[in-house]
């Protein structure tokens, strides 16, 4: 039996926070994501360096569904070198580490892995909640991971779907529980 690791051993990852979702005048940006920039912060100051941020890339290869996707969502058809893909400037500096730039809803696999190792403890937080914290959440669970939503440092797409995305969530114990940020910086 393994134990689980020390509290100082957990790892805030931060999900995507870009312009494409951050901006109101993107057609994903979150109405709450500005709510939610201060709380990640808080939590990546108290993280220090074990702070891991990523961005979503439309890299995907096209002659896949993701075609398709691109299909319905054209404005988001554009290089990976476009400042839509940029973090938000109050997100540049969260982690001592490059971001890391994947083209999948869900963060989780080999990649992160490497840096928080197997079966790590994680608190995610970022947007949006209903779609990449939700698919990254999924499946770190799945690969052992013990994951906890920082609820309120997490942005969805609207107010119901952050609800709906929370519940689905919150339906993983133990693997995956749901928290706050003040919680989470209490505990730490």
């Amino acid at each position: 039996m393994t134990a689980e690791p020390e509290r100082d051993e957990e790892w805030l990852v931060v999900i995507d926070p870009q312009n494409i979702f951050a901006s109101p005048d993107s057609a994903w940006g979150s109405p709450f994501f500005t709510e939610a920039m201060p709380r990640i912060r808080a939590l990546a100051d108290a993280f220090g360096e074990r702070v891991l941020v990523t961005r979503w890339m439309p890299t995907a290869d096209r002659s896949t569904s993701w075609g398709e996707y691109f299909a319905a969502w054209p404005f988001a058809d554009r290089p990976a070198t476009d400042p839509l893909y940029d973090l938000v400037s109050d997100a540049v500096d969260l982690s001592p580490l490059p971001s890391l730039d994947l083209p999948t809803f869900g963060k989780w696999g080999p990649e992160i892995e490497a840096v928080v190792g197997r079966g790590a403890h994680v608190v995610l937080a970022g947007v949006s909640t209903d779609c990449c914290v939700l698919s990254t959440a999924l499946a770190a669970a799945d690969a052992g991971a013990r994951v906890t939503i920082a609820a309120d440092a997490c942005a969805g797409s609207t107010a119901e779907n952050h609800a709906a995305a929370l519940h689905v969530m919150g339906l993983y114990p133990p693997q995956i529980t749901i928290g706050d940020a003040a919680g989470i910086l209490a505990a730490l």
